[in-house]
């Protein structure tokens, strides 16, 4: 299996996040991508730099606008008198019900005031280096779906930042691009067939759905934790399905705190007969290993010996796929639940 993998994402590095009103250690650190190289080079995988593919693929799924924004952010915030270190934190977010009866609000000037434009939580920090390993993350998920459509059966693109969270016009989660958004739009136009996406995240790939949530050519399935007691708290009900020519493309599976590896399986395996149904070209996978039972922000009970049936399971839809990392925070165990998860999909013991 092709394995593409950018160092650039050490770029994006920072101590803290806020979290329940308070600084936290950040969860989504460099090491995180480190493990997960370090265990499928021992493994015995090739590690494929990325090509750059410019902005394009980006602008057919985000507003060219936040784009602007994720470029300038940090220049912007130096040049108005920001903190030379501290990351870049809202401190105001624009709320739906804000501007209510009252028409669009403008952009601000404030690199302050536009941070909380376009961001919606305060765990998704602008550093110096963010848009540069933003931009590789995006190079490296469209160089995985290169090698696809010139004929391989399965690649694995080591995405960091992740990237379903990010909306077409807002950004959080930790992630600033949708690496699987775009990459499936990339798909689409390149093979000409309707795709598949498969998000096994813990948490609800937001952006993801909102993306395509009016659009039938795309149909999205997720498994995670249920949204009322779950980040990102707003979406990802099993009854949301779609909408205008979108309805029925979207498939949600909240899931009871405490799934085991049988439950998991089963849903994953109802995810896919319903994405093979309802699509006709390669799968790109939202690939998570939050599910774990030791992940620290997760509460299901998946065992790093069950990754291998769901990399098996995903493989047997006999379709190509694109795999794109997300999240996963237990740095003991992320190495090997990557190298599990990967060998299921090549068929190894």
């Amino acid at each position: 299996m092709q394995v593409v993998h950018s160092e650039r994402h050490r770029e994006h590095a920072y101590a803290n996040e806020v979290s329940m009103g308070g600084a936290v250690p950040a969860w989504e650190v460099p090491e995180r991508a480190e493990l997960i190289l370090a265990a499928l080079t021992a493994d015995g995988h090739v590690i494929r730099p990325p090509t750059e593919a410019g902005l394009a693929p980006i602008h057919a799924v985000h507003d060219p606008a936040m784009v602007r924004f994720l470029e300038t952010a940090w220049s912007d915030w130096q040049a108005g008198g920001g903190a030379t270190t501290d990351p870049m934190i809202p401190d105001t977010f624009l709320h739906a019900g804000y501007r209510d009866g009252m028409g669009h609000a403008p952009e601000p000037t404030s690199p302050c005031g536009r941070m909380g434009y376009w961001c919606f939580d305060t765990a998704t920090p602008i550093v110096a280096g963010t848009y540069g390993a933003a931009r590789a993350a995006v190079d490296v998920a469209l160089t995985a779906a290169q090698f696809v459509v010139a004929g391989e059966r399965a690649t694995y693109g080591l995405c960091r930042p992740p990237g379903h969270h990010a909306a077409r016009a807002t950004f959080g989660g930790y992630c600033y691009f949708n690496n699987a958004a775009i990459t499936a739009e990339w798909l689409g136009r390149a093979t000409g067939t309707r795709i598949g996406i498969l998000d096994v995240d813990f948490h609800h790939g937001n952006g993801t759905q909102q993306i395509f949530y009016g659009r039938p050519d795309v149909a999205y399935a997720s498994l995670h934790g249920d949204p009322r007691r779950i980040y990102p708290y707003f979406s990802g009900h099993a009854d949301e399905r779609g909408t205008g020519r979108g309805e029925g493309a979207t498939f949600n599976q909240p899931l009871p705190a405490g799934t085991g590896d049988a439950d998991y399986l089963a849903a994953l395996e109802r995810a896919l007969d319903w994405l093979v149904g309802r699509t006709d070209g390669p799968l790109v996978v939202s690939l998570g290993f939050d599910t774990h039972q030791h992940d620290p922000i997760c509460d299901l009970a998946v065992t790093t010996a069950a990754y291998g049936d769901h990399g098996r399971l995903v493989a047997g839809t006999g379709r190509p796929l694109v795999i794109l990392q997300e999240g996963g925070y237990d740095l003991a165990s992320i190495g090997e639940n990557a190298r599990r998860w990967l060998g299921g999909v090549e068929g190894r013991p």
